[in-house]
C-alpha cells in the first residue's frame, strides 16, 4: 500500500510549523479522549440491547464507531502521509430495513471488529504518544520558570526535581532552565516528527485493510476492468457504425454532387448552383453528425468549462427543473469527468424519462480525496439497480474507476442516487470556472 499518493507528501510537510504540530498531537490526544466515552457509550447500549431497548441504538453506535475511525483514517494521510484505505462491505441500495438487520449486516463485518479494536485499544497506546510533544513543551516551560520561582516555593516542599535535577539552589535551578529549553526544542521539532509518523503507522497496522479484503478488492477490480474493456468495445463499435452510416454516407455523397457540378459547369450553371446547394447542405449535416458523434465520445463543454458547468449544460435540454449545486476546486482526470458526466446524464434521462418528477437537484462535491455526487429527484421512486439497464450501466461505468453508486428510492418516492469516485486533482490544472449567477 503506497504511503504517498494523491499528493500526500511526507510528514509534516503541510502542518505549517511546530505549534501547529504540536496542535496535531493534542488534538490525536482528545480523539482518544472522545474514543473511551465512544467505547463506553457502546458498552451501555450492547447490555440494553440484551434486554431489547438498545437495539434501535446499536447501528447508530456502530456508525459512531465506524465515523470515528474514518477520522483517524483521514488524519493519518493529511498529518502523516500514510494513506489507509478502509474496506467496509457495501450495503443494500434502498430501504437498508430493519435495525436488527442493519446492526447484524454491520457486525458481520470484519471492518467493523478492526473499529471495535481500535476503540479499546487507542486510549491505552496512542495517548501518550500523541501527546507526548505537548508534555515536553509545559515541562520544558515550568523548567525555564524555576531560576525565578525555586526560591520562593514553600518550605514544605523541600525540594523541586525537575526530571533528575533537584531545585535548591540558583545553580540548580540554571540547570532546570537549560534542560526545559532542550525539552521545548525538542517538544516542537524532534518529537512531532517521531509522533506523528508513528500515528500513522499505528492506524494502518489497526484499521488498514486485511489481505482477505485486499483479494476482494483484486477480484472486484479485475472483473470491474473486464467490464470497462467490454464496454469500451462496445463504444468503438457504436462509432465504427454512426461514422459508417451518418458521416460516411454524406461525405460520398457531397462528392459526387461536387464530380456532378463539375461537369455541368460549362453547359448548365443553374444546374451546377442546385448541385452547390444540395453540396452545402449534405455538409452541414455531416458536421452536425460529426458533433453530435464527439459529443457523445466526450463534450467539449466538459473538456472546456469542467464537470459542474457540463452539468448545468445538460440539465438546461431536460424538460424538466434541474438544480445544480456545489463545486470542483480544480480539474479532474479526463476519464473520471467522461465517467461522472455520463453518469449524472443517465440518472437525469432515468428521472425524466420514468420518475414522472417534476424538479432535481444534483449536487457536486469533491472531498477527500474522492468525487461525490448525488442526484435527487421528487419522482414516484421505486427504481432498483437490478431491472433495467440504465442504473446497471451506470454501475459498470463507474466500476471502471472503482466508483460505488447507492440507490435509495422507496415506493412513492423520492429519489437520490449518489455515487463516489476516488481520483485527485490535477495540480497543474486551472480551477475549472464559475460563471456568475
Amino acid at each position: 500500500m503506497s504511503e504517498h499518493v494523491n499528493g500526500i507528501g511526507a510528514p509534516g510537510r503541510e502542518l505549517g510549523g511546530p505549534a501547529a504540530m504540536v496542535l496535531r498531537g493534542v488534538a490525536l490526544g482528545g480523539l482518544a479522549l472522545y474514543e473511551t466515552l465512544l467505547l463506553l457509550w457502546l458498552s451501555l447500549v450492547v447490555c440494553l440491547s440484551c434486554v431489547g431497548v438498545g437495539l434501535p441504538l446499536l447501528p447508530g453506535a456502530l456508525n459512531a464507531v465506524r465515523r470515528q475511525a474514518r477520522t483517524q483514517r483521514a488524519l493519518a494521510g493529511r498529518w502523516s502521509g500514510v494513506r489507509v484505505e478502509s474496506s467496509y462491505a457495501a450495503g443494500p441500495a434502498g430501504d437498508p430495513g430493519p435495525v436488527w438487520k442493519r446492526a447484524h449486516r454491520m457486525l458481520g463485518d470484519a471492518a467493523t471488529w478492526r473499529d471495535l479494536l481500535w476503540t479499546l485499544v487507542n486510549p491505552i497506546v496512542g495517548l501518550l504518544p500523541a501527546l507526548l510533544p505537548a508534555a515536553a513543551v509545559l515541562g520544558g516551560l515550568w523548567g525555564l520558570s524555576l531560576p525565578f520561582l525555586w526560591d520562593d516555593l514553600p518550605a514544605s516542599w523541600d525540594s523541586v526535581w525537575f526530571t533528575f535535577i533537584p531545585v535548591d539552589s540558583a545553580t540548580t535551578a540554571s540547570l532546570a532552565a537549560a534542560l526545559g529549553f532542550v525539552e521545548i526544542a525538542a517538544g516542537l521539532t524532534l518529537l512531532p516528527r517521531l509522533t506523528l509518523p508513528l500515528h500513522g503507522r499505528w492506524v494502518r497496522l489497526m484499521l488498514g485493510s486485511t489481505r482477505a479484503a485486499l483479494s476482494s478488492r483484486v477480484e472486484h477490480l479485475a472483473h470491474s476492468r473486464s467490464d470497462a474493456m467490454d464496454h469500451q468495445a462496445t463504444e468503438l463499435r457504436r462509432i465504427e457504425r454512426d461514422l459508417h452510416d451518418g458521416a460516411q454516407v454524406r461525405l460520398v455523397a457531397l462528392g459526387m454532387t461536387l464530380s456532378a457540378a463539375e461537369s455541368l459547369v460549362e453547359r448548365n450553371p443553374e444546374a451546377v448552383r442546385a448541385l452547390l446547394a444540395e453540396a452545402k447542405e449534405n455538409s452541414v449535416k455531416a458536421l452536425r453528425e460529426l458533433r453530435d458523434l464527439v459529443h457523445g465520445v466526450h463534450p467539449p463543454l466538459l473538456a472546456d468549462r469542467g464537470l459542474v458547468d457540463a452539468v448545468r449544460t445538460l440539465g438546461l435540454e431536460l424538460p424538466l427543473r434541474v438544480h445544480v449545486t456545489g463545486a470542483v476546486p480544480g480539474r479532474l482526470p479526463a476519464p473520471v469527468e467522461s465517467a461522472a458526466y455520463f453518469a449524472v446524464a443517465e440518472l437525469l434521462g432515468n428521472a425524466a424519462k420514468h420518475s414522472g418528477a417534476s424538479e432535481v437537484t444534483v449536487d457536486v462535491r469533491y472531498s477527500d480525496e474522492g468525487l461525490r455526487v448525488a442526484v435527487h429527484d421528487d419522482g414516484v421512486g421505486g427504481a432498483d439497480t437490478s431491472n433495467g439497464t440504465g442504473l446497471a450501466g451506470v454501475e459498470r461505468r463507474l466500476a471502471a474507476f472503482d466508483g460505488v453508486l447507492a440507490v435509495t428510492s422507496p415506493p412513492g418516492g423520492p429519489t437520490t442516487a449518489a455515487f463516489e469516485i476516488a481520483c485527485g486533482i490535477l495540480r497543474d490544472a486551472p480551477a475549472a470556472p464559475t460563471p456568475a449567477r
